[in-house]
């Protein structure tokens, strides 16, 4: 089996049970099972080799041996939505429908600007693993929204990095700094979210698929295990080779582990 995906919003993983065919590989093909990552889970992989994920596509999973995790450049994909600044890289602009921008506090006080479709935009904010969201325009396409973006950007970032949150895991948003960052803007709407992690203490950053699930926040999946809460970066399992049964690793362990 292989982890070949994960899935930011409701929080699972995509496991193949594909294998490389080496007469052809472009014909080999696996079955895609969603684990889902719900509280209360006990997951019970053991990871092993690490290599190229392939491509998942309606038919199932095609697999592919190529060292480079979590994809090699043959199954590197790249949203050119994601570098726009209002200049479409397209060939043809797609974008008309209604877009919101909006800005994002990761606890305890880092805050990005962002633009997404209207409709999606708790959804993307809770992709993201934001803690607090606002709503601060909705205008008639995606062209519009990266240009407003790409102006707001020389003076919020539009980007956040995997372990500037979970730094941020169990602690509070700075509600004054939060507060002074969208007075100018006016929110039409604004989004407190919750996760449901009930943390104590900052996990353990850590690569493992063993334990029982606390919650996702975003790409970030919480698990406990033998005594010490581990935050995974779900992206770094993407590529792993699993078996089923615990993992057998050493692991560092939490502070709270002792007490």
């Amino acid at each position: 089996m292989q982890i070949v995906g994960y899935d930011a919003s409701d929080g699972g993983l995509l496991v193949s049970d594909g294998r490389v065919d080496g007469a052809d590989p472009r014909r080999a093909t696996g079955t895609v099972e969603y684990v889902a990552l719900d509280p209360g889970t006990d997951l019970a992989y053991r990871l092993g080799d690490r290599h190229c994920a392939g491509v998942v596509t309606d038919e199932g999973h095609r697999p592919c041996d190529a060292d480079d995790a979590p994809h090699c450049p043959d199954h590197t994909s790249t949203w050119v939505c994601a570098r726009c600044t209002g200049t479409c890289l397209k060939d043809e602009m797609d974008c008309f429908d209604d877009h919101a921008v909006y800005l994002a506090a990761f606890a305890p006080d880092t805050f990005k600007v962002g633009v997404t479709k209207a409709w999606r935009l708790e959804t993307r904010l809770r992709e993201q693993g934001a803690d607090r969201g606002a709503h601060v325009r909705t205008v008639e396409n995606g062209r519009i929204a990266r240009e407003i973006e790409a102006e707001l950007a020389t003076e919020i970032p539009d980007r956040v990095r995997v372990p500037a949150k979970r730094a941020g895991l169990g602690r509070p948003v700075d509600d004054a700094a939060w507060r002074r960052l969208i007075e100018d803007f006016s929110p039409l709407e604004t989004f407190d979210l919750d996760y449901g992690l009930d943390l104590a203490e900052r996990p353990v950053a850590e690569t493992l698929a063993t334990g029982r699930v606390r919650g996702t926040k975003g790409r970030l999946l919480v698990l406990d295990h033998g005594g010490s809460t581990y935050a995974v970066d779900l992206r770094e399992l993407v590529g792993y080779e699993v078996t089923e049964g615990g993992t057998d690793r050493r692991l560092q362990s939490s502070l709270g582990a002792f007490e």
